[in-house]
């Protein structure tokens, strides 16, 4: 097996979790009929039923707040009823805090005539949107290689062909998701209840640990070439900052599964990525005409520091 058809099998593994992740909660996230942000200045409900227009179009009949500071209601601009009159986008003067969870109250909501009571919304963004810019974060904007600057002796050490560079990133990858998700079950299921939350980074080591020397031994197996090329550096799998730092984060965040698993995908992805645009410019510069005092690893951090700084373009962005 070559490292093409090795990225192969690693895709049909990943791929259908992320696509999982992304869909999955999203339809669970529908089912519950809670409110929406449209803009950081609109949020949408949907009341399920036809409700009268005159009742719907009144500002006085909606209470919203931030959850965690109820006593400070934001005031309602203006609304804008759907034409089946089922769901209505409230509209306010000043930005929301997207990050954060608000609470709609509908006052003697009314259809036909009939006042059918109080309704209660509770606004946030969908589970799909959260994994999303989580994934997002932790690959691009957050990168843990050109912005926190983790993992950069192993960077540095595979990133010089393409062929141990890919390798080393769908390697780096599998292990990272399976060692995250492993990580917060024993997390939540055993140091947590028996107060032994003093021993996650050993245990976190030591679930790495495993989760490596499984891969050395399939590697090993199906592809003793590119073991043969990743050499010393598969092994450092284990002490590799970014795949010590996801679990940490994971623990402090206080992130579910979901959030923790793709945590660790958006991490092994980013470092991935980071490992291929470093190579393919390393053997570019083997071909050109380098200064004695920057060849080999001076030129290397020159041009990590110039991706850095592109990096650094992410930040700030958002989608949802």
């Amino acid at each position: 097996m070559n490292v093409k058809q090795f990225s192969n099998v690693a895709l049909l593994i990943v791929l259908p979790i992320f696509l999982f992740l992304m869909i999955f909660p999203t339809l669970v996230h529908a089912a519950t009929g809670s409110g929406s942000f449209k803009k950081d200045t609109e949020i949408q409900i949907s009341f399920g039923a036809p409700v009268d227009e005159t009742w719907a179009n009144d500002p006085a009949n909606y209470r919203v707040f931030q959850k965690t500071d109820p006593d400070i209601e934001i005031p309602v601009t203006s609304i804008t009823l759907s034409p089946r009159k089922t769901s209505a986008v409230l509209t306010f003067g000043e930005a929301l805090n997207l990050s954060s969870e608000y609470e709609v109250q509908a006052k003697n909501v009314t259809s036909d005539g009939k006042v059918l009571g109080n309704v209660e919304f509770l606004v946030k963004k969908s589970e799909g949107q959260i994994l999303f810019t989580i994934f997002l974060g932790a690959m691009l904007i957050n990168n843990f290689v050109f912005t926190k600057y983790l993992g950069l002796c192993i960077f540095f050490g595979v990133s010089q062909k393409k062929e141990t560079a890919i390798g080393m990133g769908i390697t780096f990858t599998i292990v990272m998701v399976l060692s995250a998700v492993m990580c917060w079950a024993l997390l939540t299921f055993v140091l947590q209840p028996l107060h032994l939350g003093f021993l996650q980074i050993i245990v976190f080591i030591g679930t790495v640990a495993i989760f490596v020397q499984a891969v050395d031994t399939i590697l090993r197996k199906v592809n003793p070439y590119l073991f043969k090329k990743l050499g010393v550096f598969l092994v450092l799998i284990v002490t590799n900052c970014i795949i010590l730092a996801v679990p940490l984060i994971n623990a402090d965040s206080g992130n579910g599964p979901f959030e923790s698993l793709t945590l660790g995908l958006g991490a092994g992805l980013g470092f991935a990525l980071a490992l291929f645009l470093m190579s393919c410019v390393r053997e570019k510069l083997e071909l050109c005409r380098v200064p004695a005092m920057f060849k080999g690893l001076p030129i290397a951090f020159v041009v990590a520091g110039v991706f850095a700084l592109s990096f650094l373009g992410f930040s700030g962005f958002s989608i949802f």
